[in-house]
């Protein structure tokens, strides 16, 4: 097995595979976007509602059960945990479409959580065990593309079906084909050695959750990149759920045409931004491994003017082409932050330091984040009437300058937790 575990082409052939599947994960969590406002006039739904469904009815689950999912990850079979839950989160998208109401929904997706909790810690710690620290952040950086390309594939499905079929059709199509790529997971990706890549040797240690966790808690360097990238999702993934609508209500744009546009720019602007993110943080940190980190603090910044000055634009492709910057820099946290979290702890902690830190990520960001936005949203519409979105985004856009701060205190302590990844303090 670890022959061929340990063959160029089969390293390529597990991350193009897991790539596949994050991008199915991102289809199906992030179709919901553009999918909203047909969603809310069908059911009679408040954007405070729409924001729960978008967010903690998904979050909550998502983050919270890909602790244990996790530290099964690290006690057995990563493999046949991520088919297993490919086939789960599939079925419950398309149950999405069967809703009659608010519960239904929710509880649909309460499933599609349940299910794409078991996805990205295993996926980081096989990613892990292929690749060495050198070409982690670009590996995981490749991987990460599954968030884009799954956004960009669920606006321009998303759009174009509920245009012509309806919403509920737009979860069927969508959910579906996941079952097959569940089948072809588990029958053709090898469980590599634990350590392979390294070259270290894996004791076969079971550490709890709560001894990972008294190990990561005396690590600054993850509780600063952790932290960072929570409000980062909560800028983000606020974003992603709620501008198809600003789009809608402020400039007027058809699902078609936001689908298309916003789709483009999210997946390959976004894409871009994750992959270079990647590259250059394994660039920088042969030098300084400071600097791994701090990038993302400088493309905060660099970016954060850009989308200020978008939401207050009157024409929305001004406004789409005002948010290239924004959507790189807000791309360059997620290789680095998730390949310093694997390379920062021992071997079986690998799947359980990813879960905590997406744990902490999506619970802030993806839970909080579009709920947020939709309750400022109605709070503001009275004075605001349709714009009232605008300026709920806008508001909470300022959180990328502490974004941009956690990642400057972070990078200051990343060689030493590095150095310490086999301490037991």
């Amino acid at each position: 097995m670890d022959s061929t575990s340990s063959a160029p082409w089969m390293r390529r052939y597990v991350l193009g595979i897991l790539l596949v599947v994050y991008t199915f994960n991102f289809i199906d969590r992030q179709i919901l976007s553009i999918l909203l406002e047909a969603i809310k006039h069908d059911l009679g739904l408040s954007d405070q509602a729409l924001g729960f469904l978008s967010g903690f009815a998904f979050a909550a689950f998502y983050a919270t059960l890909g602790i244990p999912m996790a530290l099964w990850a690290d006690r057995g079979n990563r493999r046949n945990l991520i088919a297993a839950s490919l086939a789960l989160w599939s079925a419950m998208t398309a149950a999405c479409g069967l809703a009659q109401n608010f519960v239904h929904l929710a509880l649909a997706r309460v499933g599609v959580g349940i299910g794409e909790a078991g996805c990205s810690p295993p996926s980081h710690s096989i990613i892990s065990d292929y690749y060495p620290a050198r070409e982690r952040a670009t590996a995981i950086g490749i991987y990460a593309l599954g968030i884009p390309f799954g956004i960009m594939f669920g606006l321009f499905l998303g759009g174009w079906i509920n245009e012509l079929f309806g919403w509920r059709k737009a979860f069927f199509i969508v959910g579906l084909p996941g079952l097959a790529l569940a089948v072809l997971v588990r029958l053709t990706v090898p469980e590599p050695r634990r350590g392979l890549a390294d070259a270290r040797a894996d004791s076969a240690e079971r550490p709890s959750i709560m001894e990972t966790v008294r190990f990561l808690k005396r690590r600054p360097a993850f509780l600063h990149l952790s932290f960072g990238a929570a409000l980062a999702c909560f800028v983000g993934y606020g974003f992603i759920a709620w501008f198809p609508s600003f789009l809608i209500r402020s400039h007027h744009m058809k699902t078609t045409d936001i689908g298309l546009w916003l789709g483009l720019l999210i997946g390959v602007v976004g894409g871009i931004g994750m992959f270079v993110g990647g590259v250059l943080a394994d660039r920088f940190s042969t030098r300084d491994m400071r600097w791994s980190a701090w990038i993302v603090t400088v493309a905060n910044l660099v970016g954060l003017p850009f989308g200020l000055f978008a939401y207050l634009a009157d024409d929305p492709y001004v406004a789409l082409a005002l948010f290239v910057p924004p959507i790189i820099a807000a791309n360059f946290w997620q290789a680095t932050t998730l390949a310093q979290a694997q390379s920062m702890v021992r071997l079986r902690m690998r799947a359980q330091t990813s879960a905590i830190l997406l744990f902490i990520a999506n619970i802030i960001g993806l839970g909080a984040g579009p709920w947020a936005i939709g309750a400022v949203s109605d709070l503001l519409a009275p004075s605001y009437g349709a714009d009232s979105l605008r300026y709920s985004l806008l508001g909470f856009s300022v959180l990328g300058l502490w974004v941009a701060w956690h990642y400057y205190l972070g990078g200051k302590h990343l060689q030493a937790d590095m150095a310490r990844a086999e301490a037991m303090v």
